[in-house]
C-alpha cells in the first residue's frame, strides 16, 4: 500500500515532523513492504515555520523579541523569494506561544501576557518583503493584539506597501461565548472571573470594534482581530500549508492517509488541519485515519468530516500520563496497531 503520513504537531510533546516520523516508524514496523511518505503539516500554530521551511527551502532569520511575560526570547521567521515576490512567514507562537509560559504561572499571567514580540517580528520582516503572512495559533495571550500594535507604533512601521495575511483555521469571533476569552482563555489559565475581565478588556478596545465579528478575529487571543484592523486578509493556515507542501500531489499517489494532532476534539472539526486533510482524501475516494493523543469526537461527527476512524494514543497505551511521558514510543505503538487494521 501507498501510505501518506500528514499530521499536525502533538501539542507540547512532538513537533509535526517528529509525529510524522513516529507514525511512519510504527507503520513500517508492522508493514515493512508498504510505501510510506511523510508530509508533516501545520495550520498556522506551532510548527508553521518548520513545516514551510522544509517545503520551500527559504531562509530562516533569527531575532530576539519580547516574550509573552516580557522577557527576551529567540524567535524565527522565514523569508521566501519566489515568482518575483518576497514573502515572510511568521509563527506568532514563536513570540507569544503558550509553551513559553510555565504551566504553574499561567493563571498569574493570563491577563497580562503580551503579543509585543509578534509586532517586533513583523517590524523586522518589513525591511525586505512584499508580503507578510502571520500564522496564528498556540498563543498564551489574550491581549487583543495590543502588544503587537504598540510594538509597530514604537518601531514606526509603515505597512502601506505590504500585503498582510493572517493564516488561521480558527473561525471564532473576538467576543461572546465563542470568542477569544471564553473559548480559549481557560486553556491559558484564566479562571471564570479572569475570563470575564478579559472579555471586558477586549470589548473596550476601540480599534477592534469594526472587525470584532469577522471570522478569525478571536484567533490567538484576539491577535487575529488586531491584524484585521491593519487590513490583513484571512486565509486558511492548513490550506496554505497544503498548497506549499504539495499535499495534493501526495494524496494523488496514496491509498490511505493518516493525520492527527494532540487532541481530536470539537475544535478539530471547525476547519482545522484534520478536516483539511480529510476533505482532500474524500475528493480522491481514499480513507483518512486520525491518530491523536486523545479522541473526544464521536463516530458520526468524524464521519461527517470525512474521517473514517480515529485512534487514541492514550487509550492504546493505557493512560494520558504514559502517552505524554513516552510520546514517541506511544505514538509508534499506536501506529503499529493502526497499520495492522488498515494495511491490506
Amino acid at each position: 500500500m501507498r501510505v501518506l503520513i500528514a499530521p499536525d504537531c502533538f501539542g507540547g510533546t512532538l513537533t509535526a515532523r517528529e509525529a510524522a516520523d513516529a507514525i511512519a516508524t510504527g507503520w513500517r514496523d508492522a508493514k515493512p513492504d508498504d510505501v510510506v511518505t511523510q508530509r508533516p503539516l501545520a495550520d498556522g500554530g506551532p510548527g508553521f515555520v518548520d513545516v514551510l521551511h522544509a517545503a520551500t527551502h527559504g531562509e530562516i532569520r533569527y531575532i530576539s523579541v519580547t516574550g509573552p511575560l516580557g522577557e527576551p526570547v529567540e524567535a524565527r521567521w522565514l523569508s521566501v523569494h519566489t515568482d518575483g515576490r518576497r514573502v515572510a512567514y511568521i509563527e506568532s507562537a514563536e513570540a507569544c506561544g503558550l509553551h513559553l509560559i510555565p504551566a504553574e504561572v499561567r493563571p498569574q499571567f493570563c491577563e497580562t501576557a503580551t503579543t509585543r514580540g509578534v509586532g517586533e517580528l513583523i517590524a523586522a520582516a518589513t525591511h525586505d518583503n512584499d508580503v507578510i503572512t502571520v500564522g496564528l495559533g498556540g498563543s498564551g495571550t489574550t491581549d487583543g493584539g495590543a502588544g503587537m500594535l504598540a510594538a509597530l507604533v514604537d518601531a514606526g512601521v509603515d505597512l502601506t506597501d505590504i500585503s498582510l495575511v493572517a493564516a488561521s483555521d480558527v473561525e471564532n469571533p473576538l467576543l461572546g461565548p465563542h470568542g477569544a476569552a471564553h473559548t480559549f482563555g481557560p486553556q491559558k489559565g484564566a479562571s471564570p472571573e479572569a475570563v470575564e475581565r478579559l472579555e471586558a478588556k477586549l470589548a473596550a478596545m476601540d480599534v477592534l470594534k469594526a472587525v470584532s465579528d469577522m471570522p478569525g478575529a478571536g484567533a490567538a487571543g484576539g491577535l487575529g482581530a488586531a491584524l484585521l484592523s491593519l487590513g490583513a486578509t484571512v486565509t486558511s493556515g492548513a490550506g496554505l500549508v497544503r498548497e506549499l507542501t504539495g499535499l495534493d500531489a501526495a494524496l494523488d499517489d496514496a491509498d490511505v492517509v493518516l493525520t492527527g494532532e494532540g487532541s481530536f476534539d470539537w475544535q478539530s472539526l471547525r476547519g482545522k488541519l484534520i478536516t483539511a486533510v480529510a476533505s482532500g482524501a474524500a475528493e480522491r475516494g481514499i480513507p483518512c485515519i486520525a491518530v491523536a493523543g486523545q479522541v473526544s469526537v464521536g463516530r458520526r461527527e468524524m464521519g461527517a468530516a470525512g474521517v473514517q476512524a480515529a485512534y487514541s494514543v492514550s487509550e492504546h497505551v493505557g493512560s494520558v500520563q504514559k502517552s505524554i511521558a513516552f510520546a514517541r514510543k506511544s505514538l509508534i505503538a499506536t501506529a503499529r496497531h493502526v497499520a495492522t487494521q488498515w494495511s491490506r
